[in-house]
């Protein structure tokens, strides 16, 4: 609209205080008379623990208690969700430790040195178990079994009707892709602080996405009243999905602090944190697609593998989650997609930035990019005749979900012609001609994704001051994402009041009363349009407000933006500020600014709005990269990214978000992998070992927006926090892949590291390429025969 600042890039009012240092985080706190807390993690991955011994630890100068399982008092819970009763975790191992990383003991000191000594003093008796570590090896008949009682290695299942697809096409191509396990890695590790008062109340700062899930999961494995708990979340530096809900750490420093009747804080070292902080992706995906020989696809049959890790939890969900966004950007006729979730000897797997949804795209991109190459069309054009078009939408998927709207090939043409890529398809060929060793590769993505999937209503509100300033309370949580920022011009937009005098709360129990947190890409279509709500309602208050004060027509009151004033239309000379609002609301009867919400004298409202379902935003990416065949270093040139998240309110905040879900895509595509040797044992338990990019290893990125809106909420918004991680993944594979294509190779895994790819190049050029696919392991088959016997201990995958 004219004259909105809605649309325009409005600078981050955030980051003064990131800058300056001012934001405190976890470590940062300062609270009085605080312990400290490190944990003893086991060193086996599976195993009878038998004596955990403490007494030299208990003897360090400092050390002022050791808890063990047995002493810590708090039974097994689940994490952010229960997949399974069998599956539950106790906060210290007591009879059985499951993974490299489980903590058995936790030390508390009065100085984090005095606690890491303690902790280096703490010694266990094990009775070792054999470990399982792949999941194609938990699902085999033979497998040891990580939970007896549940009597199998499977937490997640999910079958369909059997698809013959070389009965209906033509071509089929098919692949064994591994989406590779990997880290978190935020900026700053995990991380809380349990403060009991002289009531028993306890106030718990957790460096947590989900405040208002963790409050209400901690009373619970405390098993005392949610009124007794508090959760403050301070600053936090990253979560990307990681951080969602608790975990068992939480519970162990939360119980210790109420046993103790002091303040306990636990912040782990880097190499803690890359083995107790949840992983994620960790699929093997046996993709097939089917097509006519004019590129008309048929079908896709999928059997994924998932990785759940040693305690189910949401990670056991996310193969789901990629089967429900299997259907992709494509017309499909049939979809056939079969899950097998395993439990392994490895730290519990969790989600991290798109959830299920970055590896429905890596496998559909990279059959697609895998046809075009037997077909002989370009990819490109393979992509355009088999797009969903713009005419369909709202669209319901072969897989349940409806897609909210959509225009599939305009970020694919607008990427095509920023990155040039027909001057680019030219320039392969002449160095193929010239048999260079440095060869160039395009790769191509498109992808839709799911937002605000798991809830789709939010708290809003907003208040005005007796000195014109406005507080918003939002039940996301911003740790990043710029909600001050966004949430401010919001209000601003139907308000006038400056962006620089409106304040956000959020990440306060006591302070907001109910919250889904931020997760999932939610916060700006939800939490905004719940502000967005909110501050109209404030809006109608005012104009009542006015009406009263300047004795006029409600339906003759107008608010001028421009001036920050509300007052009769045509009379800007009695126009009154928000300020005078706001101290002469106590004198208005109660019909006419009182409300049970915001109480009466205030000039306030507040209310939850409902979406009533996901969005889906969708989107391009094109990389250019060079590969030194001698080397197999990859180098990336370009990267354009073209994303439609929906009616954009600031294209700063958008961009920041592109910015970072490419590196993060890029770090998947070519450097980050957890890796465990045969016997459980971590090798990536450090920076120096897991590889994550920096500045210099990534091009400038080249990002654009297309707008398409969405009708599901009035900001028009969609979310984008995770879409750039999803497209620029396979981008990149793909892009890796296509330069070594004339030499025959077809696949290559993720990460596509020099190693990796030098491998390929070596064997390619040898005539010993192997074949990228292999049958899927026999569970399938007993699956569709309907043979399993643990359809009772399985876990239930809808609603994630």
């Amino acid at each position: 609209m004219p004259g909105s600042i809605l649309g325009t890039r409005v600078l981050r009012t955030e980051d003064p205080a990131l800058l300056t240092g001012a934001a405190r985080y976890v470590n940062d706190l300062d609270i009085p008379g605080k312990l400290h807390a490190v944990f003893v993690r086991s060193e086996i991955a599976h195993g009878r623990l038998r004596t955990v011994h403490t007494a030299d630890a208990e003897a360090i100068p400092g050390v002022v208690a050791v808890l063990t399982g047995e002493t810590l008092g708090v039974p097994p819970h689940h994490g952010f969700v229960t997949v399974h009763p069998d599956f539950a975790r106790p906060p210290l191992a007591t009879d059985v430790v499951r993974f490299v990383g489980e903590a058995i003991a936790l030390v508390i000191a009065e100085t984090p040195a005095a606690a890491a000594d303690g902790a280096a003093a703490v010694w266990a008796d094990y009775e070792p178990l054999p470990p399982v570590v792949d999941p194609e090896a938990a699902l085999a008949d033979d497998a040891p079994v990580v939970f007896p009682e549940h009597g199998s290695n499977q937490a997640v299942v999910a079958t369909d009707a059997p698809l013959d697809l070389e009965a209906i096409s033509d071509v089929v191509v098919r692949g064994r892709y591994v989406n590779q396990r990997v880290a978190v890695v935020p900026m700053e590790p995990n991380g809380c602080a349990a403060v009991p008062d002289e009531n028993g109340r306890l106030t718990f700062y957790a460096s947590t996405q989900m405040p208002h899930g963790l409050h209400g999961q901690l009373a619970k494995a405390l098993g005392i009243d949610p009124t007794q708990v508090r959760v403050i979340c301070p600053q936090v530096g990253g979560g990307f999905g990681g951080k969602a809900g608790i975990c068992a750490e939480y519970t162990a420093v939360a119980a210790a602090a109420r046993r103790l009747g002091r303040p306990v804080s636990w912040v782990p070292t880097r190499s803690d944190d890359l083995v107790s902080l949840p992983h994620s992706r960790g699929q093997i995906q046996y993709a097939e697609l089917g097509a006519r020989r004019d590129g008309t696809f048929t079908g896709l049959r999928v059997r994924v593998v998932g990785d759940a890790g040693a305690y189910p939890t949401i990670g056991a969900f996310l193969p789901t989650g990629t089967k429900r966004m299997s259907n992709g950007t494509y017309r499909f006729p049939r979809i056939q997609f079969d899950v097998a979730v395993a439990v392994t000897n490895t730290t519990p797997m969790g989600a991290y930035r798109g959830a299920g949804r970055p590896e429905a795209t890596a496998l559909l991109e990279r059959l697609v990019d895998h046809a075009a190459l037997e077909l002989g069309i370009d990819p490109i054009e393979l992509r355009k005749r088999n797009l969903l078009t713009d005419d369909v939408f709202p669209y319901k998927t072969l897989t349940g979900v409806t897609y909210d709207s959509g225009r599939y090939a305009t970020p694919l043409d607008v990427a095509a012609a920023a990155i040039g890529y027909e001057e680019l398809r030219r320039e392969q060929a002449v160095r193929r001609a010239r048999g260079d060793r440095v060869a160039l590769g395009i790769g191509v993505a498109t992808y839709v994704e799911i937002t605000a999937g798991g809830s789709a209503s939010e708290f809003g509100a907003v208040e005005v001051h007796e000195d014109g300033t406005a507080t918003v309370r939002a039940g996301t949580f911003s740790h990043g994402q710029g909600h001050q920022t966004a949430f401010a011009m919001i209000v601003h937009d139907q308000t006038g009041i400056p962006i620089d005098r409106i304040r956000l709360v959020d990440g306060d129990t006591d302070l907001v009363p109910r919250g889904g947190g931020t997760g999932g890409s939610r916060s700006l279509q939800i939490g905004g349009s719940a502000v967005h709500q909110a501050t109209e309602l404030l809006v109608e208050k005012a104009k009542r407000l006015a009406a009263h004060l300047l004795e006029a027509d409600v339906a003759d009151i107008v608010v001028d933006t421009d001036a920050g004033t509300v007052g009769v239309a045509g009379v800007p000379a009695k126009a009154l500020t928000w300020a005078e609002l706001a101290a002469r609301a106590a004198e208005a009867p109660p019909d006419v600014i009182g409300d049970e919400a915001a109480g009466p004298g205030i000039l306030a409202a507040e209310g939850v709005f409902d979406q009533g379902d996901a969005t889906f935003p969708f989107g391009a990416h094109i990389a250019a990269v060079e590969v030194d065949l001698d080397t197999g270093r990859v180098r990336v040139l370009r990267h354009v990214a073209v994303d439609d998240c929906g009616t954009v309110l600031n294209p700063l905040l958008v961009e920041g978000q592109q910015h970072g879900g490419i590196a993060a895509g890029m770090g998947q595509a070519l450097y980050e992998e957890v890796r465990h040797d045969e016997a459980g044992n971590p090798l990536t338990a450090n920076l120096a070992d897991y590889g994550i990019p920096s500045a210099a290893e990534l091009p400038s990125f080249e990002v654009h927006s297309t707008e398409t809106p969405t009708p599901l909420n009035p900001l028009g918004a969609k979310g984008i926090g995770e879409a750039a991680t999803i497209g620029s993944t396979p981008a990149v594979q793909n892009a890796v892949i296509d330069a070594l294509a004339h030499l025959g190779v077809r696949h290559l895994d993720l990460p596509c590291t020099s190693e990796r790819v030098w491998r390929a190049v070596r064997d390619a050029e040898s005539g010993t390429l192997p074949d990228p696919w292999r049958d899927p392991p026999p569970i399938f088959a007993r699956l569709q025969a309907g043979t399993e016997v643990d359809e009772e201990g399985l876990g239930a995958a809808e609603g994630i």
